[in-house]
């Protein structure tokens, strides 16, 4: 599992659960096995992937940072693809982190861009 450490990078160095290694662990191997995806997966990793319950099946949400968004939207269709097969009967989202940062308190008004404000935050957070 130590390999596949590098899939997964957690805020302040906590430590991933169980779920989250099999995941990195998926995506490691994709990196591994598949030419296709290998040059487009080495510098991407994930924050965190949590398993859920939609209606009848299970859903795995697979958060990532922000600025490597663009890059998972590129692959994200054979990305998805790959890991329903490796998690069988289970759907697959990618999500973004999106951070909040506080207001300035100095003088200068632009000093956090928009996409990081509370109410951008929330209303580009899937429901």
């Amino acid at each position: 599992m130590f390999t596949a450490r590098k899939k997964i990078v957690k805020e302040k160095g906590a430590e991933p659960d169980d779920f989250e290694e099999s995941v990195a662990q998926a995506l490691f191997d994709l990196e591994a096995t598949n030419n296709e995806l290998k040059p487009d997966l080495k510098d991407l990793y994930i924050t965190a992937a949590k398993e859920v319950d939609v209606s009848a099946r299970k859903a795995i949400i697979v958060h990532v940072p922000f600025r490597l968004l663009k890059s998972f939207h590129k692959i994200q269709q054979r990305l998805v693809r790959e890991l329903e097969k490796k998690f069988s009967g289970k759907d697959v989202v990618v999500v973004a982190n999106r951070r909040i940062m506080p207001p300035p308190t100095g003088g200068r008004s632009n000093a956090r861009p928009r996409s990081r404000t509370l109410t951008a935050v929330l209303s580009s957070a899937p429901e």
